[in-house]
């Protein structure tokens, strides 16, 4: 079996912590210099595509979607993003390290047939935080796979987003009726308590890491009350938790 090679090494802003691109033939690996497991692998990206599709079928019948996803990882989120919102759509990436971007628009780019050189795809160098913070009723669909799970692993900024102010301000960056999809390693009922409690209507779906095969990965849809309701409306209620 081929040898691992390192590719590049990058520092996480605000933390100690490291990233590290490595490949082995046509395999690529990202994980933490301070974890011995991986945070992702072009062999398994089945739930970061479904992350993408469940929340484009869930806008299905937009003209013009507006998508915002937080972290860029391998592209493969992106890249399902940009099939699902069809020609006339726009998605922006929000990737908080520099060398994740460059990774992607150098060798790591063809594992999801290099989506940055989409036209349709807007690129924020930066915390998808910021974002957040500063749209109204501006996204159909936001995305969110910046991390292992609704908790700060990678980098404890994070933790902001998932917070009540976080679903707070990602609700209120929503168009009526827009969803926030939540991609996690494993399933957290305390944060699905925390997104009814934010006036979401919630449906917790599992998906594999591989087609068919693998761990089973979860993925928050985190619908927002439609035009005319208000935050008494489809939030609240027991989450319903199915399969894809």
């Amino acid at each position: 079996m081929k040898p691992w090679e390192l590719l590049g090494r990058a520092v996480i802003p605000g933390t100690d912590g490291e990233m590290r691109l490595s490949r082995r033939g046509d395999e690529f690996s990202i994980h933490l210099s301070t974890q011995t497991s991986e945070l992702m692998n072009s062999r398994m990206h089945a739930s970061e595509d479904a992350l993408a599709d469940l929340a484009c079928a869930a806008i299905g019948g937009q003209a013009r979607p507006q998508v915002l996803v937080g972290g860029l990882g391998m592209g493969f989120t992106l890249a399902a993003a940009l099939r699902g919102v069809g020609p006339g759509g726009t998605v922006t990436v929000a990737e908080l390290v520099p060398e994740v971007v460059e990774w992607n628009q150098g060798p790591l780019g063809d594992c999801a047939g290099r989506p940055l050189d989409d036209p349709r795809t807007r690129v924020h160098v930066g915390d998808v935080a910021e974002l957040l913070r500063g749209g109204h009723s501006t996204y159909d669909a936001v995305l969110l796979d910046v991390d292992n799970g609704p908790e700060g692993f990678t980098h404890h900024g994070n933790n902001w987003l998932y917070s009540p102010a976080g679903l707070s301000a990602a609700r209120l960056a929503l168009k009526p009726g827009g969803v926030l999809a939540v991609w996690s390693a494993s399933g957290d009922s305390r944060f699905t308590s925390r997104l009814n409690r934010a006036g979401f209507r919630v449906d917790v779906r599992t998906a594999r890491a591989r087609p068919g095969k693998g761990a089973h990965h979860t993925i928050w849809l985190a619908h927002a009350p439609g035009p005319g309701q208000g935050r008494s409306g489809p939030g609240g209620g027991r989450p319903r938790s199915t399969r894809p």
